[in-house]
């Protein structure tokens, strides 16, 4: 199953900031949605980071104060890994294994198309497997 299989069944929607947004605008709409992470944005609406609770609580421990004003451009993950909408569940899960991440945005062409946590994987391998369980189970009984 490819990324794009997975995001037609759970939905596209992504919640993103303006990376001049303040941190204090961004940690708002992680409470309000109850989400570990936003996609952050430039003027033209393309990815230009991510922020996570992580990054967050990193930034807590360098500034104790007065970050929460600065730009969310200071504190998010500026490297961010993604992936296009055929890459495979498989491999998506072996990058976010590799590289203890969480989240992965997915992109067509720098076009950001949605977004693909280690919940939503999970649970496809999870409803394969049950998928394999229940043929092989009607496969035995008629046998």
């Amino acid at each position: 199953m490819s990324v794009m299989e997975m995001l037609n069944a759970k939905g596209h929607a992504v919640y993103a900031v303006d990376e001049n947004a303040s941190l204090r605008e961004a940690i708002n709409m992680l409470n309000t949605r109850n989400i570990g992470v936003v996609l952050v944005t430039n003027e033209k609406g393309a990815l230009c980071g991510i922020l996570s609770e992580r990054d967050i609580i990193r930034k807590s421990l360098v500034q104790e104060t007065g970050f929460r004003d600065e730009p969310v451009s200071k504190t998010m993950t500026k490297k961010v890994l993604s992936v296009t909408p055929d890459t495979s569940i498989d491999d998506v899960m072996t990058m976010m294994t590799n590289s203890r991440i969480r989240h992965v945005p997915v992109l067509d062409g720098g076009e950001i198309q949605g977004l693909v946590s280690i919940g939503d994987v999970v649970k496809r391998k999870i409803a394969d497997i049950e998928g394999e369980a229940a043929a092989l189970r009607e496969y035995i009984s008629a046998g």
